[in-house]
């Protein structure tokens, strides 16, 4: 299971985020159920764990802005296992998109401090 907190109205965790050469980057992120990509990393995290691009994307911001962005590859450690996911440079606050929760259950309490978890969901056949 995967934990975190509410910290001014937003779900916060932290997971590791892993280059080609695995060197290793803890990274607090967001949970953002409006974005349906796996995870945003600003410039900075990009360059520091030198990801390699794998080319670009169209994303929709939320003021339904359309923009281009740059995907990179990495690993994160996703319920106990190196998941590969790609990753989209970002500015601002990293980002965990529904592309990375799929197949967790997802809960919070939506309080300051309140528990934020994910859990794996069974395998469906």
């Amino acid at each position: 299971m995967i934990n975190g907190n509410i910290r001014n109205r937003e779900a916060i965790i932290e997971l590791e985020v892993t280059d080609p050469g695995q060197s290793v980057q803890q990274v607090e992120a967001v949970i953002d159920t409006g974005y349906n990509g796996y995870l945003t990393l600003p410039y900075d995290l990009v360059t520091a764990l030198k990801l390699p691009f794998a080319g670009h994307r169209r994303g929709t911001l939320a003021d339904g802005s359309v923009t281009r962005l740059d995907v990179y590859l990495a690993s994160v450690v996703w319920h106990g296992r190196q998941k590969d996911v790609l990753i989209s440079q970002a500015a601002g606050t990293p980002l965990i998109g529904m592309s990375l929760l799929a197949g967790s259950c997802l809960k919070m309490n939506v309080i300051d401090g309140g528990d934020v978890s994910i859990e794996e969901l069974p395998n469906r056949a």
